[in-house]
């Protein structure tokens, strides 16, 4: 059996809502570092939790700063030295 659709909408249930962000923060990271891995790829992810917490990974340490930077400097999105941002 395979998994069903999942509707996209807010999860009212506040534990529910948190127990899913958890589960799903820990899988983006872990997809995060596979793609710059496997791929060899540069990657940057910034995210806030509902209480404003920040959760972030990179895979150099002031690359991140440098993308956000980047992409707020250029108004949401950015190409330089080949590299491509987007903030839709």
């Amino acid at each position: 059996m395979g998994k069903g659709r999942i509707h996209m909408k807010r999860i009212e249930n506040k534990i529910s809502r948190q127990v899913t962000f958890s589960k799903r923060r820990s899988g983006l990271l872990k997809k995060a570092h596979e793609i710059s891995v496997l791929c060899d790829a540069e990657v940057a992810l910034i995210f806030f939790s509902t209480k404003g917490k920040l959760f972030e990974y990179s895979t150099d340490s002031s690359s991140i700063t440098k993308a956000y930077v980047r992409v707020d400097a250029d108004g949401g999105s950015c190409r330089a030295s080949s590299r491509t941002c987007y903030n839709p």
